[in-house]
């Protein structure tokens, strides 16, 4: 069975796909969540650095999910964002002209979230940077329920988490917004000792995805390789559902 783990990246999703167990695998950058959808089997299974399910009122921490595995990484967890309301994720969806317009569509967004949060709060600056994407995702799953039983999200440093025999990693990935070499050659170094060939994930990334983005969606392959022979743990456990009956959980 094909599997792939996906990251967001600036051109859009960098996916690492196996289409066979033994099969070394291939990375490939889609410009659409939907165009990688259909480069696949219908029965792939995507493990995806993307929430997924959007609540209507978003409580301290936000998601459960997000509340939940945070306490697990230690000094990694910052890289847990706060996902607030459906409503302020929708609350503007226009293509950005200039900087000013999207300061302005971060405010809006914002004032939303605070009125639909307890305690309430904003949007940082970087869950705001990834709302075009959750909202691709969370179209598709609104339209074709199907997906949502092998779609699902992930996410890098609980990923790194349960392959490092459930200890977070020591290092930063990035620091400053710079890629930290160490803290990559840490992650490279466990990837290869649980599923990857070192050669493959020494590579080059595909034109238009960094090289973290192209790491964090070979940890994600993995994910979707544990979730096909059911071996994922899920925070919380059993999933919970949005309104739109969409699953609320953090695999890994």
């Amino acid at each position: 069975m094909t599997v792939a783990g996906v990251d967001g990246c600036k051109a859009g999703w960098v996916a690492v796909i196996r289409r066979d167990a033994g099969m070394m695998p291939e990375a490939m950058v889609f410009s659409a969540f939907s165009e990688l959808l259909a480069a696949l089997p219908d029965d792939a299974i995507v493990a995806v650095d993307m929430p997924i399910g959007l609540p209507d009122f978003s409580g301290r921490g936000g998601r459960g999910p997000e509340a939940l595995v945070r306490p697990l990484l230690g000094q990694r967890q910052s890289s847990v964002f706060s996902i607030p309301s459906r409503a302020a994720v929708y609350a503007d969806t226009a293509e950005f002209t200039d900087l000013d317009a999207w300061y302005a569509a971060h405010r809006r967004a914002s004032e939303v979230a605070f009125k639909t949060s307890e305690p309430p709060r904003g949007v940082s600056i970087q869950a705001f940077g990834i709302f075009s994407k959750i909202r691709e995702i969370d179209a598709l799953m609104v339209e074709r329920p199907a997906l949502r039983e092998r779609v699902i999200e992930s996410h890098p440093e609980v990923a790194f988490w349960r392959l490092n025999d459930e200890r977070a990693m020591s290092l930063p990935k990035k620091i400053k917004g710079r890629v930290n070499p160490d803290g990559m050659e840490e992650r490279k170094a466990l990837l290869a000792r649980v599923g990857h060939e070192r050669g493959f994930l020494d590579r080059v990334p595909p034109r238009g995805a960094a090289e973290d983005d192209f790491l964090d969606a070979c940890a994600m392959m993995l994910v979707a390789d544990r979730h096909r022979r059911n071996e994922t743990r899920s925070f919380p456990t059993p999933p919970g559902r949005d309104s739109y009956g969409i699953p609320v959980a953090i695999r890994a």
